[in-house]
């Protein structure tokens, strides 16, 4: 028997691991830009938005689709950022675990 509560004892390290890592995400910044920097969007590592910047020619009027243009693109990259930086934090995370070949942890 002490080898499944040892074994339950290092999974639940685990997820108390995970968890904090999880939540450190959240305070990991990443800049999303668009139009050569025209629109930035800036969010955690987790994808909550934290701010939205405009270069101040884009606000005529006859500028607008191009301008939702771009803030949608730099929404993507900003998530796209997002991801990566989240991708590369958790694998920190799991780098040292005894996990089984193949083995995928949910994120």
């Amino acid at each position: 028997m002490k080898d499944l509560n040892e074994i339950l004892g290092m999974a639940s390290r685990v997820q108390e691991e995970l968890q904090r890592a999880q939540d450190n995400l959240d305070k990991l910044e990443v800049e999303g830009a668009a139009g050569g920097g025209l629109v930035k969007v800036r969010a955690s590592a987790k994808g909550r938005i934290l701010g939205v910047s405009i270069d101040d020619t884009l606000l005529a009027p006859s500028e607008k689709p191009i301008l939702e243009d771009l803030i949608t693109a730099a929404f993507n990259d900003a998530r796209k950022k997002a991801d990566e930086i989240s991708n590369a934090e958790m694998g920190k995370m799991t780098a040292g675990l005894p996990l089984p070949p193949g083995f995928k942890l949910p994120f």
